[in-house]
């Protein structure tokens, strides 16, 4: 099994460092960090009592115990019907700061306090910065996020409403990431797409689905793709589950990205690990308008070691799904839509079998995007 402590490595040279010092970057080259490979867990290992991400405590390699969980994880699996299909909707949309980023970020925010990080830095298009918020408060840390000025106002104002100092930037989200990487010198750049650490917390999603399908794999995995978090989480569990003896393969991770913003549909579709430029258009689903990848090499290899594929699904599409979803009981952001609209796609291809056990993830509450929803939707609250 694999050593319990974590270390930091940079995956293009090879080079390792301790994690008792947080980095967002590596110091031999500046690119980004992974954690070397975590020992998996048994279900004998599972803290049955706890109910939050943190029953998989022995699995997930912090320094000392969390000192604030807000019950991050350990969200329901609901059976839901989908064309037709039967399937599973992980919804993750209902942690406390209303998107599955409280997952990564639970871990990463208790990581840093734990190392003696004071003060953060972020960027993000709304979800992670909400999240941050939440977790940079409830632990005393101060936050600044970086945000582009179009995001919702719903999530801007979540993240003020905790404290956070909230910097607005006009333009694309990569010129957000470009303002935040500015200011790196002056604070700790916790950056949920640079600090591994928040990928120590989406792997429990693996972990969620794996207990809750009575310890086995789901066939599939579909969920939205922005930077690829949740595909990289899922990915990253279930390979551990794999290497320690629990599930027998892993299940096929198809990622969905909005036909508007897919720098890594593109890359996949090339057969190659080159990131080729975007010409990014304003999607509905704002929450995965990302067309620089951080971790291509990491996203590509999720899908293709899973036999995966990476979809893409056109504006009207995630606005129908995301009035079928409604239609179901699941009030979800339009970035959450797009995972269903695909699914769609990927019956209607063959590519999912209805015999197979689908385990959709809902990233986003609706609550987050009302006016645009109603917009889409053309509702109106008089």
């Amino acid at each position: 099994m694999t050593d319990m402590t974590a270390r930091y490595i940079n995956p293009r040279t090879g080079e390792t460092w301790p994690t008792d010092t947080p980095l967002w970057k590596a110091p031999d080259d500046d690119g980004y960090v992974n954690l070397t490979p975590g020992p998996g867990l048994t279900p004998e290992d599972i803290d049955s009592s706890e109910q939050s991400l943190w029953r998989y405590a022995k699995a997930v390699r912090l320094p000392g115990p969390p000192a604030v969980t807000l019950g991050a994880g350990w969200t329901p699996l609901l059976s839901a019907e989908w064309d037709g299909m039967p399937v599973h909707m992980k919804a993750d949309h209902l942690m406390m700061s209303g998107s599955f980023k409280d997952r990564g970020t639970s871990v990463m925010m208790n990581y840093l306090k734990q190392t003696g990080i004071t003060a953060v830095l972020e960027d993000s298009s709304g979800n992670g910065g909400a999240s941050a918020a939440t977790y940079a408060s409830a632990l005393g840390l101060d936050c600044r996020i970086f945000v582009p000025a179009s995001a919702p106002a719903a999530k801007k104002i979540q993240m003020a409403a905790m404290g956070a100092e909230v910097v607005a930037i006009e333009g694309s989200r990569d010129d957000v990431a470009d303002a935040a990487l500015a200011e790196a010198d002056k604070l700790f750049y916790a950056a949920h797409n640079l600090q591994p650490f928040f990928l120590e917390g989406t792997k429990t999603v693996a972990f969620e689905l794996w207990e809750q399908l009575g310890f086995r794999a789901p066939d599939c995995v579909v969920a939205p793709l922005g930077q690829g978090s949740n595909i990289m989480g899922s990915h990253i569990g279930f390979a551990e589950l794999l290497a320690c003896g629990q599930i027998k393969k892993l299940p096929r991770i198809h990622a969905i990205q909005t036909a508007n913003c897919a720098p890594y549909h593109a890359a996949f579709q090339s057969g190659t690990e080159k990131i080729t430029t975007f010409p990014a258009k304003p999607t509905i689903a704002d929450g995965i308008a990302s067309a620089t990848p951080v971790r291509l090499r990491e996203v590509l290899m999720a899908i293709r070691e899973s036999s995966g594929t990476i979809t893409t699904v056109a504006e009207d599409e995630i606005i129908a799904a995301l009035g079928k979803l409604g239609q179901r009981g699941f009030f979800v952001e339009p970035t959450s839509a797009t995972a269903a609209a695909g699914l769609s796609k990927l019956l209607a291809a063959g590519t999912i079998q209805p015999h197979e056990t689908v385990a959709v993830i809902l990233t986003g509450s609706g609550l987050k995007a009302g006016e645009k929803i109603g917009a889409a939707l053309g509702l109106s609250a008089n």
